[in-house]
């Protein structure tokens, strides 16, 4: 190493130069000649020197900085011509080539690019201007290159000029498919945008999206960069940071430039992942620094250095971390062939090959060091002070220094585009003699490219119609095997597919550890969270936040949660997933659903029980009295139905439960109270003194007619309700985890008018029992009667705020309460008091008992009336003509005397009433009753 620190200065004391051009002859690299002759773009040198001197002179300049890589790529085409002109792949006719070092600067290749437009066998290289250039035979048919798309671009468009084929084995810019500005380009590689689509599609399934990119300020690399960006925007892949370095290592700021990438990486703790696009002598002074900083990521290379021997043999690049690139495909076939080539360079011509010359050269002086001493002074020696080594070339030969410098994609690719125009030239020449320079022009040849198939490696490769050849990328692996940086194929990426394809599972394993590494803005939110987009300008840096309820995310790193199906499924706050709601109804199981039921079994037992007890006691007073058994057994089948109307208000709702219930209670309840009020009209009828009450009640008193009229309402009622609005199954999503199976009523309106209606049947029993509450004392069923509708209304009216009140499943319930109470109380109300008389007080319950009590109701009331008959006559004589004068009238004095109608009977006399009339009264009432 201290001879390689002191052996390299004192060459750059030379200025580091290649050959000077001091004619036109001069510029040429490599040369053959051939009937037909293509033209080859290389840069072969990494640099074209600047002059100091002022003013500047248009004078091009000598370069420097040998490529190895380069210079290989111009042996690969060299190597391609030769086989094919020792093939039969053109039939005698041969190719010659033209080769010129672009020295990496655009100024040098259109400088070539001039040359080659000059007209054919002119010994001044003019190049004429021409309107039409149909005819014109310029000095090649088709160019091979350039290294670079910047050079491409420039002199693609000066090609166009005359319509000269262009096909480039390494220019990758997308913009160059572009027909209309670069009508004459072709590829032997795939555009950019497949290399920036796989990049980013490495990146996504790796999970990163925090990564920094750095670019080489030229159009390559701008271009790549905009590719870049949009893919990365279209996978959410954040640009942390984009660094533009010079293009130019003579450019004086390159190198501060650098140290602030360095500084910015490093500072970016969170970024991880780096994205270069940059071309491999910028790569190799860019690593030298970052190495020197400890700087360790996850590196993604570009097509230009993913394959660069020189930049894998820096020192310590393991340090670096992990090296991952894309790489074009390499072909085995070309590759092997191409090294045999190589083993026999040695003896190859020097005389028409400047580059060889100057490697022999090189290799002179640079034999004696170590591996990477001899790359990097290789990359360093000019040209004018190793011309004095040249003795002994034989001896310092290396023939394992270029195989190990090979980028096969980039060798592939070059034999490709040179295979590519002789495929072409071919179709040309089928009918004509090609010896002749002028059997075709160049535009001819260009439409016949466009149909070029070529066989490679047993597959159809054509181009496309921008240009492109759409082969698959190798993705790269840079891994340390026994101390040194190997480059390994991991995958091959088909861009028709956008996917991997892995050749074993040991090398899938090996690309899926890249997923180990962490380069994200933000941690990644879990399931159950979603990303909230915080002041940052980058929509990869967010915060996590819980779902809230009702909605779920079941991916990492999601936009936002999902919104559960509210009528049917529910999630907690930090859910990964929507649960069905559960379906509640009062169901039989349900522990007050088993009451009630319970109730309503007591309440049918209790109504079996009573009919056995009116069945059995059919001709005793009292159930003669309570109307009969006719009459008994129709309110007890009434009573019967309500309670069997509480089974549709249990177990889940279906259409019949919800038609069922509420006809069935409201025709029940209004056949029941529609035998109440006959009862009430029937004893208010018997015990009533009043003679227009007496009257009124024989008019209305029709029973029969009565009870049907009344129920066949509520039928009507409740027919039109279940035809027009009838109730329905509706489930009620108002209790955010449950759905509550529940029976509409379909119209409120007809509900309430059957439970009105019901009201207003009780309203007018109510009247008629509380006219008739003041009976015989043993002999109170209208008294209860009163009760009973008291507990009626009262329970109803509780149930109106209750019900509009309560909802989830025990609404139902809360019905049959309220039918139960009012069922109960008329029932007990209307029954128990009798059944009491008949089990407990059965001296009462006799024909005897019965008379007796009546007779003295009877007088009792008859001899209120007396009194009062007395008392106005006492108070004036006038009123005492009234009344006999109404006698008179009536017809109703018997002797002289005035007589009182007891309801039902004959008169009786205003005087003193005889007991054996009191008794035939009460005979009479009782037989009434």
């Amino acid at each position: 190493m201290a001879f390689v620190s002191f052996l390299i200065p004192c060459f750059l004391m030379g200025t580091d130069i290649a050959y000077s051009c001091q004619n036109t002859e001069d510029f040429v690299g490599a040369s053959s000649p051939g009937d037909i002759v293509i033209g080859g773009l290389f840069a072969v040198h990494s640099e074209m020197l600047h002059p100091e001197e002022y003013p500047i002179k248009p004078v091009i300049q000598n370069c420097a900085g040998f490529e190895i890589q380069i210079f290989l790529q111009t042996l690969a085409m060299i190597h391609a011509i030769e086989m094919i002109n020792n093939s039969t792949l053109l039939s005698g006719v041969t190719l010659g080539y033209e080769i010129y070092d672009t020295c990496a600067e655009v100024t040098k290749a259109m400088a070539s690019a001039l040359r080659f437009l000059s007209k054919f066998n002119s010994s001044e290289d003019v190049v004429e201007f021409k309107c039409n250039y149909s005819d014109y035979v310029p000095r090649i048919k088709a160019v091979t290159g350039a290294s670079y798309s910047e050079e491409s671009m420039a002199v693609s468009r000066l090609l166009a000029l005359q319509l000269i084929p262009q096909v480039s084995p390494a220019s990758s810019a997308e913009i160059l498919s572009d027909k209309i500005r670069f009508p004459s380009f072709f590829r032997t590689i795939p555009s950019d945008f497949h290399q920036t689509r796989a990049m980013t599609h490495l990146i996504s399934e790796c999970g990163w999206n925090w990564i920094g990119v750095i670019a080489t300020d030229d159009d390559n690399g701008r271009f790549a960069l905009e590719s870049f960006g949009v893919q990365a925007m279209a996978n959410n892949v954040c640009i942390a940071f984009k660094e533009m370095l010079p293009a130019y290592l003579s450019d004086n700021t390159f190198h501060a430039k650098v140290d602030r990438t360095v500084e910015k990486i490093v500072k970016e703790t969170r970024v991880n992942v780096i994205v270069v696009f940059m071309r491999q002598f910028h790569v190799l002074i860019l690593f030298k620094k970052a190495i020197e900083r400890n700087v360790k990521k996850i590196w993604i290379a570009s097509d230009n250095w993913s394959a660069a021997v020189k930049i894998s043999t820096i020192p310590n690049i393991r340090q670096l971390g992990t090296i991952v690139g894309f790489g074009f495909k390499s072909g085995f076939k070309n590759t092997s062939t191409f090294q045999d080539f190589l083993k026999n360079l040695h003896d190859k011509p020097t005389d028409n090959n400047k580059f060889l010359r100057e490697y022999i050269t090189l290799l002179s002086v640079c034999a004696h060091l170590e591996y990477h001493d001899f790359q990097t002074c290789i990359s360093n020696q000019s040209q004018d002070d190793l011309l004095q080594n040249v003795e002994n070339k034989q001896q310092i030969w290396r023939d394992d220094f270029l195989n190990a410098n090979i980028e096969p994609g980039f060798i592939h690719s070059t034999i490709l585009a040179v295979y590519a125009i002789a495929h072409a030239i071919k179709g040309q020449c089928k009918d004509r003699n090609c010896k002749d320079p002028s059997a075709f022009t160049p535009w001819e040849l260009l439409e016949e490219l466009k149909k070029v198939t070529i066989i490679d490696d047993d597959k159809e490769i054509t181009f496309d119609s921008n240009g492109d050849m759409s082969t698959n990328y190798d993705v790269l692996l840079w891994k340390e095997i026994d101390g040194h940086m190997e480059i390994t194929t991991v995958a091959e990426y088909d861009p028709e597919k956008d996917d991997f394809i892995f050749e074993d599972e040991e090398k899938k394993k090996q690309f899926l550890d890249l997923k180990k590494v962490q380069s994200t803005c933000s941690q990644h939110c879990r399931p159950g969270q979603m990303k909230k987009v915080t002041e940052s300008p980058h929509t990869c840096c967010y915060e996590c936040v819980y779902c809230p309820e009702n909605h779920y995310s079941n991916q990492t790193d999601m936009d936002y949660c999902y919104r559960c199906n509210n009528k049917t499924y529910w999630a907690p706050v930090n859910s990964t997933t929507c649960y069905r709601k559960t379906i509640h109804f009062l169901a039989w199981a349900d522990w007050f659903a088993i009451f009630l039921l319970l109730l309503s079994a007591f309440g049918v037992m209790l109504v079996l029980s009573i009919s056995v007890i009116f069945t059995k006691n059919l001709n005793t007073p009292v159930v003669k009295a309570s109307g009969g058994l006719t009459v008994c057994y129709i309110i007890l089948f009434s009573h019967f139905l309500i309670f069997l109307s509480t089974v549709f208000f249990i177990d889940e709702p279906t259409e019949f439960k919800c038609k069922t219930r509420q006809a069935l209670f409201g025709i029940s309840f209004a056949l029941c109270i529609s035998c109440i009020l006959i009862k009430s009209l029937k004893i208010l009828l018997a015990f009533s003194f009043d003679p227009k009450l007496q009257n009124f009640l024989k008019c209305v008193y029709k029973p029969v007619p009565t009870v049907v009229t009344c129920t066949g309402i509520q039928v009507i009622i409740c027919t039109f309700w279940l035809i027009f609005r009838t109730p329905f199954v509706k489930q009620n999503f108002s209790i955010p985890r449950a759905i509550i199976l529940e029976c509409d009523e379909g119209s409120i309106v007809a509900f309430g008018i059957m439970l009105g209606y019901i009201a207003a049947l009780a309203f007018i029993c109510f009247i008629f029992a509380f006219k008739g509450r003041k009976l015989p004392e043993n002999y109170n069923e209208a008294k209860f009667i009163t009760f009973g509708m008291l507990i009626y209304f009262i329970a109803w009216i509780v149930f109106i705020p209750v019900y509009a009140t309560t909802f989830g499943k025990y609404l139902p319930a809360v019905e049959i309460i309220v039918v139960l109470i009012s069922n109960y109380g008329i029932l007990c109300c209307t029954f128990l008091p009798k059944c009491y008389i008949i089990l407990y007080k059965q001296e009462t319950n006799t024909k005897s008992a019965f008379l007796k009590m009546i007779y003295t109701y009877s007088s009792k009331s008859a001899g209120s009336v007396a009194v009062s008959q007395v008392s106005l006559d006492s108070k004036s004589s006038s009123s005492r003509a009234t009344i006999s004068d109404s006698c008179k009238s009536e017809k109703y004095s018997v002797n002289g005397n005035c007589h009182f109608q007891v309801p039902g009977q004959r008169l009786i006399k205003g005087k003193v009433l005889p007991k054996n009339t009191v008794r035939a009264i009460a005979r009479k009432r009782l037989s009434s009753i």
